[in-house]
């Protein structure tokens, strides 16, 4: 049986939100997701300790602070460097992809034009996170 997630969606494209959510929905799954606009209202979110989420999903191409400066933020601290964070991109630079990696992501996906192949992404990406034992610390 798969747990239910909190999940960061990191992402300023409104119509990307809107897609996720929709995906979840038509998936049927009771995830709770919580959403920031950028890295800086995603950090302010995370300051709240109390409460992280399970998993970040994280797009790179985002005003204030980008993806990988948020990645660098993130990582540095000792209680938050613990999430998961998978980046979602319509980018597959190789460079981007390297430097992500080397600051420690969970996993790297290049977010597909078609909607089918977007909604099987996710199911794949959603399951797996769910079936994994996720630490609070």
């Amino acid at each position: 049986m798969e747990n239910s997630m909190q999940i960061l969606l990191i992402e300023d494209d409104e119509i990307e939100i809107m897609k996720f959510h929709r995906t979840i929905s038509k998936l049927k799954l009771k995830h709770q997701v919580i959403e920031a606009r950028n890295g800086e209202e995603a950090l302010q979110i995370l300051s709240k300790k109390d409460r992280l989420p399970h998993i970040i999903l994280l797009d790179l191409n985002m005003p204030k602070i980008n993806g990988i400066e948020f990645l660098n933020i993130l990582k540095k601290d000792s209680v938050l460097k613990y999430i998961p964070t998978i980046v979602l991109s319509t980018s597959n630079n190789y460079k981007d992809m390297l430097e992500c990696y080397k600051i420690g992501i969970a996993g790297y996906v290049v977010k597909p034009l078609k909607y089918e192949e977007y909604k099987e992404k996710m199911l794949k990406i959603l399951s797996y996170w769910s079936i994994n034992e996720l630490i609070s610390v």
